[in-house]
């Protein structure tokens, strides 16, 4: 690939895929002035459909080659010499974004006896020979059956050997002097050619042959090597660093756009350590949670430092652009921002202290997204005599809601494992209230203590399941409302006055018992594998009450269903769907078992078997329960076998509602049952799968002498809508997700002015509304002072009936302080022109009659105009020149 790492395939985003095969390819370009043509991920445990045509084609690539994929296609491929395929991997895109792909016929190693290690068990060739062990014609005999037995399952005459293997190839002299004498002896024979080569060389010989070659849409998930070894665990493996990656992720989006708006400092902090852990973050065997334990902790701790470096630039940057009048490398502002990377859990010292008589919070809330954001926000405080304000001076609602006792105890403990420093007992509430935030700007708001004049938050409503005399307990202030069954503590129903969707929905948690390896087949569930045993509901223990809390903003559930699984669910005004935010852990093992644990969100709806997933956070996949369509399936593991990495969301539909649900990092998912969408969101295992790791995944973190199982905080999000209507909702909500919104923290004496940025601004054209169905997801200065920026369009073909069509954003009111020399279009990694990229392409034949409707794609940038179109699911890199004149809006 030539990226920082040989990235993971099932649960990465697409944008950090593309970030670090950026950084690795400018390497390249830099260090040896060359362009990779070829991919080459031999080793990912499957392989996604965003790899073929986002980190292929979109790259330039002519051929990808790997070698996992499951044990039955592989099978039917040698049979069938479907080996190698051109993948269509989007159906967006189609022919003008596939790629030639080829798949090992055995594994990423070479035929049986032609590894030559050190001591290994090959014979080598002798050839003097006085010697008896001489063996010439038997070792050219040996290799000319190999070839042609692989000659057999390809197509054209030319094949390809990967010499070497994991812990296989350390030995250069050992292996260079028996390839030698293969190829002069094989050679000499002349049945077969041999000859040193590329991947590149291959792929020329290939497309030279003229051969028609069977096409290939989807994906290759889910990927077993042996009948009960499906490795769909990894999905959902190592959920804390899997969550750190997606929240760095977003950061690290952000923290560009500030670095830009500020101007790149070549001395200061910037995002290059940031950058450079996110990427290696993303290998096979980091983001994946296959890893082993020391591993992950040092993946942690680079990801520790690029942030503390980025943190500092983000500070700085909003310090500079507080008083944009104040000359660039200058810094006079009065304010200093902090920010609370454990916010999550309530620890942010900032806010937490209690509010001195003439002193007021300062809150900047930055949006990196490009569209008006409307949400509600919540900081933990310790008074209940707290108000807002926005930066006009105008008093705002806000809401005072009690912690949970799951996040307080979660506080306790892991401030003092990450931090070594006791956390606050002041912290009692959360206090929500809403902002309205710019497109690529920020806004200001500042938390006193109340006045008499003044009205303060108003404290939430509390009460339990208990108290109420109803058999429903109703939860929501708007148009969305969720109901509760008294009786039975759980959710019942799901209306939507305004869509008129109306459905019996429920909620619940359950685990699979790992199996451990004991039976006949002695595969174990570990890092890699899913090898469920049973399923096990888990019902709240003694029927623990509900605890509901109301106000004029947000509505919440709090549900404690064992002691170890707690969870809150929130229902905002104004929005018509349900955040979940899910406590877990210390999973229980004392009982010798390890534990995968899931959520069930169940409906009435007749689906079919039928699913969606996303690829990478990209197009979404359908699949069907018990099917491949490339091969017959024999079902062996009905979970294993059916689960599917989700990094966006997943969503079932029938002919009259859909029901999605979002997450926040990469999770193992399925629809198991028709109406159902199944998530996987930790797991604690006590064997191990004997797939490489040598470890088993028990997840501990310690304070002091004191250790205990990994406990995981994190969200999903569900909402059900007509059918039709959800993708709006998940592309929308994705990104927000994805992208959330960025507090810094301050504090300045009450009734001094706000520096006049520090109120609202933004960093685009006031009046310009940004393409809905767009995302910027770079927007990077460069060393040389060029900016790279990338534009992504959100939306399938067919997907949206408004937005899946051409949309385009205007150059000159997305920078409307800059006058912009130059726009040249790249490739997805910027490593060359893209109009270079294109004639450059192969050709490439498909087999049989292929009916593809017309593709789309947005035409080239006139210079006068400097407007850039995007079809639907295409993707396009800029590198901007400008005249340089420095001024924020």
């Amino acid at each position: 690939m030539g990226g920082m790492c040989m990235h993971d395939e099932a649960t990465p985003h697409y944008i950090d895929l593309i970030d670090q095969t950026t950084l690795g390819h400018w390497y390249i370009k830099e260090e040896f002035n060359q362009v990779p043509r070829v991919g080459w991920q031999i080793d990912p445990f499957g392989h996604s459909a965003v790899q073929a045509y986002l980190l292929g084609a979109e790259l330039g690539f002519d051929s990808l080659f790997f070698a996992r994929i499951d044990y039955q296609d592989r099978a039917k491929r040698l049979k069938d010499k479907t080996l190698e395929v051109i993948w269509r991997g989007s159906k967006s895109l189609g022919s003008s974004s596939q790629i030639f792909t080829g798949v090992f016929p055995r594994h990423y190693d070479p035929p049986d006896g032609f590894v030559f290690e050190i001591n290994d068990v090959s014979p080598p060739i002798q050839d003097d020979v006085f010697l008896f062990d001489y063996n010439v014609q038997e070792r050219v005999d040996a290799f000319v059956a190999a070839a042609l037995a692989q000659a057999n399952v390809t197509r054209t005459n030319h094949i390809m050997w990967a010499m070497g293997t994991d812990f296989r190839y350390q030995y250069a002299m050992s292996w260079f002097r028996q390839m030698d004498k293969f190829i002069h002896y094989v050679n000499k024979d002349g049945r077969v050619n041999a000859l040193y080569s590329t991947p590149s060389i291959y792929t020329d010989a290939k497309n030279a042959a003229n051969e028609q070659w069977p096409l290939k849409t989807d994906d290759f998930f889910p990927y077993a090597d042996h009948p009960n070894a499906y490795w769909t665990g990894y999905f959902t493996s190592r959920p804390g660093l899997k969550g750190y990656v997606r929240v760095l992720s977003g950061y690290y989006m952000a923290a560009r756009q500030l670095e830009f708006f500020k101007g790149r400092s070549k001395t200061g902090p910037n995002t290059d350590a940031l950058a450079d852990a996110l990427s290696i973050a993303q290998h096979h065997d980091a983001v994946s949670g296959t890893e082993r334990q020391h591993v992950a902790a040092d993946y942690a701790l680079r990801l520790s430092i690029g942030y503390m470096e980025a943190e500092k630039m983000v500070a700085s940057s909003l310090a500079f652009l507080a008083e944009p009048n104040v000359g660039i490398g200058e810094q006079k502002s009065t304010l200093s921002f902090q920010q609370c990377p454990l916010l999550n859990i309530s620890h942010c010292p900032m806010s937490e202290a209690a509010l001195s008589d003439g002193k007021s919070l300062v809150v900047v809330i930055y949006n990196p997204l490009w569209w008006y954001r409307e949400e509600v926000v919540r900081i933990p405080v310790s008074t209940e005599n707290a108000v807002v304000h926005n930066s006009s001076g105008v008093e705002v609602d806000s809401q005072l809601l009690p912690v949970s006792n799951a996040t307080s105890k979660l506080k306790s403990f892991y401030v003092r494992a990450y931090l070594g420093t006791s956390s606050s007992e002041l912290v009692k509430y959360w206090l929500a209230f809403p902002v309205s935030v710019p497109p690529l700007g920020f806004s200001t708001y500042t938390v006193s203590n109340a006045k008499k004049r003044d009205r303060s938050s108003i404290m939430s409503t509390v009460y339990t399941s208990e108290e109420n005399t109803n058999a429903t307990i109703e939860v929501g202030q708007g148009s969305l409302k969720l109901l509760y069954s008294t009786n039975e503590g759980k959710l019942s129903h799901y209306v939507n006055s305004r869509s008129l969707v109306t459905a019996a929905a429920e909620q619940s948690y359950g685990y699979y018992s790992g199996n451990d390896g004991t039976d006949k087949d002695p595969q174990a569930s570990g890092a890699y594998v899913f090898r469920p045993n049973m399923t096990h509901s888990i019902k709240s223990q003694g029927q623990a009450p509900l605890t509901i809390i109301q106000g004029p903003l947000v509505d919440e559930v709090h549900q404690q269903l064992n002691a170890w699984i707690s969870q809150v669910t929130r229902v905002y005004k104004g929005k018509e769907h349900a955040e979940v935010e899910f406590t877990i852990g210390p999973i229980p093992i004392d009982d010798g078992t390890g534990k995968e644990i899931i959520t069930r969100l169940s409906t009435n709806m007749k689906t079919n078997k039928t699913f969606y997933t996303d690829s990478n956070g990209r197009d979404f996949i359908k699949r069907i329960r018990d099917f491949r369509s490339d091969w017959e399936l024999e079902v062996n593991q009905p979970v294993a076998g059916n689960y599917y990495p989700i990094n966006l969301g997943m969503y079932v539909e029938d002919g009259s509602m859909e029901l999605s649900v979002l997450v926040d990092r990469s999770v193992g998912g399925s629809s198991l049952v028709d109406g159902e969408i199944e998530l996987m969101l930790h797991r604690r295992l006590l064997h191990d799968d004997v797939r490489g790791v040598g470890e088993v995944l028990n997840e501990t973190v310690c304070v002091l002498d004191k250790c205990e199982g990994l406990t995981i905080q994190g969200k999903f999000y569900f909402r059900i809508d007509p059918t039709g209507e959800g993708a709006r909702w998940r592309r929308t909500v994705g990104q927000e997700i994805y992208s959330p919104l960025l507090l810094a923290f301050s504090e300045k004496d009450v009734g001094e002015p706000l520096p006049p940025c520090v109120t609202t601004c933004t960093g685009i054209d006031t009046s310009y509304s940004f393409p809905s169905n767009i995302a910027l997801i770079t927007f990077q200065e460069l060393e040389n002072g060029r900016v790279l920026l990338r534009l992504a369009h959100l939306y399938e073909v067919g997907e949206d009936k408004e937005y899946s069509t051409l949309a385009s954003v205007e150059l000159r009111r997305l920078f409307p302080s800059r006058k912009i020399n130059k726009v040249t279009e790249m490739n997805l990694s910027a490593n060359q022109e893209r109009a270079e990229m294109e004639k450059r392409r192969l050709i490439w034949k498909v087999e049989g009659s292929i009916d593809e409707p017309e593709v789309k794609r947005g035409g080239p940038v006139d210079p006068e105009k400097l407007v850039i179109e995007l079809a639907p699911m295409e993707i396009r890199t800029f590198l901007l020149d400008f005249d340089y004149l420095r001024q924020f809006y």
